[in-house]
């Protein structure tokens, strides 16, 4: 099993969450997050513009069976992207076991 967390552009969250669904990823968490990166997101306030290194994104985490890797983190690299700097980063690890808490089953297909 991998875990694929990604940190996208907040305004890329909806194709992001659509190009998922369509290619069968049915659950993931996502959360808010605020961080510092290469992208400066400028601010105008009154007619003056302020830059500042807070950027808001969206965090996502999935876990998926190791063959359904690779189609997933290509559908979150094509629905992210912007072709710009700031469009976020894709990171995939291991995941050793999952238990599903209500029958206390585990492996791969608690993740169904």
């Amino acid at each position: 099993m991998k875990k694929i967390e990604a940190t996208i552009r907040k305004s890329k969250y909806g194709a992001v969450k659509e190009a998922l669904q369509k290619v069968g990823v049915t659950f993931f968490s996502y959360w808010d997050v605020t961080g510092i990166g290469n992208e400066k997101e400028g601010h105008v306030y009154r007619g003056i513009s302020y830059s500042t290194s807070d950027i808001q994104r969206r965090h996502i985490a999935i876990v998926v069976n190791d063959a359904f890797e690779e189609i997933t983190v290509k559908t979150i690299i094509e629905a992210a992207s912007t072709g710009e700097v700031g469009d976020g980063k894709v990171f995939v690890s291991d995941i050793t076991e999952a238990y599903r808490i209500r029958t206390g089953e585990k492996g791969g297909e608690t993740l169904n």
